[in-house]
């Protein structure tokens, strides 16, 4: 494996195989809630989203994690959060380090609702119009002021190493450095496309008809678009009553039980 000691990676791989654990109970029994909590890790599962890489995560059918990108924002990240917490649901959200920057206090309260905290970049550019290194340092500045506003420490190790590219604009050099700092890429099986102007129900719809399409896997949202966020309670109900599970993912180095 590059650039990873023996030691490291028995490390990962037990906690890997660890698996998944079942997620806190909802005081809301008619909740969609949170199925179960799977651990990943970037020995097992370097790169996962099938619109991007030939693997995903270890989902079964109906099984799918909720992602969001491009926050925080103060009109419609806390709509997203509330509507989350009112069905139990935890989510991952990947964040822009200007944004959390601007707005540090939205970035603690997802971590404190529970939710995993990935990584954007500092300004979503394309990285892979940028040389290697002014690449690499965008990705570790949004790491950086992310950690700052979540931990006060400034660092470029990132205490959840989950990062996505901005517009999915990888490069090979830069999968290989993120993998060796031990970075689980995500990319996504569906999204709705939020970047594009549309209705909540115009993009209800979309979304759902793509889900039932894929019937697994990675959802892109944007917390940072009003459509989506008044989208996201209906969303939830939907997902609810055509038998969808959520799942949880976290770091494999953190517990899977909580």
């Amino acid at each position: 494996m590059r650039g990873a000691s023996a030691f490291l990676i028995a490390g990962l791989t037990i906690a890997a195989t660890a698996g998944s654990a079942a997620a806190e109970p909802c005081s809301r029994p008619d909740a969609l809630g949170t199925y179960r909590v799977l651990a990943v890790s970037a020995v097992a599962t370097p790169r996962v989203g099938r619109k991007h890489f030939p693997d995903t995560l270890p989902l079964a059918d109906k099984e799918l994690v909720l992602t969001f990108d491009d926050g925080p924002w103060p009109t419609t990240t806390p709509r997203v959060l509330d509507a989350l917490k009112a069905e139990c649901v935890r989510a991952t959200f990947f964040l822009l380090g200007r944004n959390t920057d601007a707005h540090p206090a939205l970035a603690r309260r997802a971590l404190a609702e529970g939710h995993t905290i990935g990584h954007h970049t500092y300004s979503h550019p394309l990285l892979s119009q940028l040389p290697l290194a002014k690449a690499e340092a965008e990705i570790n500045r949004g790491i950086a002021r992310d950690e700052f506003a979540l931990t006060g420490v400034a660092r470029s190790t990132p205490s959840t190493p989950f990062f996505r590219f901005p517009g999915f604009a990888s490069s090979q050099p830069l999968l290989d450095r993120l993998q060796d700092r031990g970075i689980v890429v995500f990319g996504a099986d569906v999204w709705a496309s939020d970047w594009e102007p549309m209705s909540p129900d115009v993009q209800l719809q979309k979304l759902l008809q793509r889900i039932e399409h894929v019937r697994r896997g990675i959802v892109l949202l944007h917390d940072t678009k009003a459509q989506t966020a008044a989208m996201v309670p209906r969303l939830l109900r939907e997902l609810k009553a055509r038998g969808y599970r959520i799942v949880h993912v976290v770091p494999a180095s953190a517990s899977v039980t909580n």
